[in-house]
């Protein structure tokens, strides 16, 4: 089924800050900012100039960064968000890049990766382990299960990072990221960093509002002692029921959160939606929430199916899809 590429809502994308009064800044205003983040951060740190987005994303599409920036520790990260303050340059955390759509014009800012070993670290004390915010989830889940800590197990299918689980509340097999977190420590946009209690923090399906205006920097979780080898069977059964339910294709995850208690993907499912393909966008044929890429689709096509899902679940169906990607960048 092929249906004309449609304009998908604009959010105003939580991770990202905002330029001033609403502009959007020019390229070229942009690119003047990378000799005075070259000047300003220290050596190991990594900047450059018009990075594509596409392969940092689980979706693969995207047009490209006007600047793509890596600090190498919480000194750096600060410098980079007071200098585009200054400038009134927007900025965005970019993790490992699931649950993101980047449109095909990219990004007019800064992406900032948080991918440097300061902010990958795991350490452990007894049954507590503290978290860097760009530890992938699956080796965060892997350690866990060496150290024989149980209830982090659901981690280990989750194609993320520390920080976007955080900010999402990232979820699967009945688990939540915040079921096991003591603590955070982040930062707001003033490169303030601060530690909050868990108690403190109020949290929501797919969502903790907390990270709309800061960036999660670590975390400190608490874990269950449990041998390994129970720990080791829960990952494996975790595995094979997600890769039996999931699609191997590229994809940004779940496209819409659950409605209620009807799941978006049996809803999508009984709209007879699953296998619709806008070019190479196409609605799973394994799940129905899932909007894969055939192998060459663009931001405009993923757009124009999750568009065409939430117009027929509310004209038959009455439901008001809600968008669990994120989307952000320029047409």
């Amino acid at each position: 089924m092929n249906q004309h590429p449609a304009t998908a809502p604009r959010p105003n994308p939580p991770r990202a800050g905002a330029a001033k009064d609403g502009a959007r800044p020019h390229p070229r205003d942009v690119l003047a900012l990378a000799p005075l983040l070259r000047n300003h951060l220290s050596p190991p740190s990594v900047v450059r100039s018009r990075e594509p987005l596409a392969p940092h994303t689980t979706l693969r599409v995207g047009g490209p960064a006007d600047l793509w920036v890596e600090p190498a520790a919480e000194d750096d990260l600060a410098q980079i968000l007071n200098l585009c303050s200054q400038c009134h340059v927007p900025w965005m955390i970019l993790g490992r890049g699931s649950n993101l759509v980047v449109r095909d014009g990219g990004f007019r800012g800064v992406v900032v990766r948080l991918s440097q070993p300061s902010f990958r670290t795991l350490t452990a004390s007894g049954s507590t382990l503290r978290c860097g915010a760009g530890l992938p989830l699956p080796k965060l889940a892997a350690e866990a299960r060496r150290l024989g800590l149980s209830g982090f197990e659901f981690f280990e299918g989750i194609p993320g990072s520390l920080g976007g689980a955080l900010r999402m509340n990232a979820g699967a097999h009945g688990s939540r990221t915040f079921d096991r977190v003591a603590s955070v420590r982040c930062m707001d946009r003033s490169g303030r960093i601060e530690e909050r209690r868990t108690e403190t923090i109020p949290v929501q399906y797919r969502a903790c509002p907390l990270f709309a205006d800061r960036v999660a920097l670590a975390a400190v979780f608490l874990g269950e002692p449990a041998p390994e080898s129970a720990i080791r069977e829960r990952m494996a059964a975790f595995s094979r029921r997600r890769w039996a339910s999931q699609p191997r294709q590229p994809s940004a995850g779940c496209a819409f959160k659950n409605p209620g208690a009807l799941p978006a993907g049996r809803l999508i499912e009984e709209l007879g939606l699953k296998g619709t393909r806008i070019g190479d966008a196409q609605v799973s044929l394994l799940h129905g929430n899932f909007i894969v890429n055939l192998g060459n689709a663009t931001a405009a096509e993923v757009l124009s199916l999750i568009n065409l899902i939430r117009r027929r679940a509310q004209e038959e169906r009455g439901v008001a899809l809600e968008n669990e990607v994120e989307i952000v960048g320029e047409d």
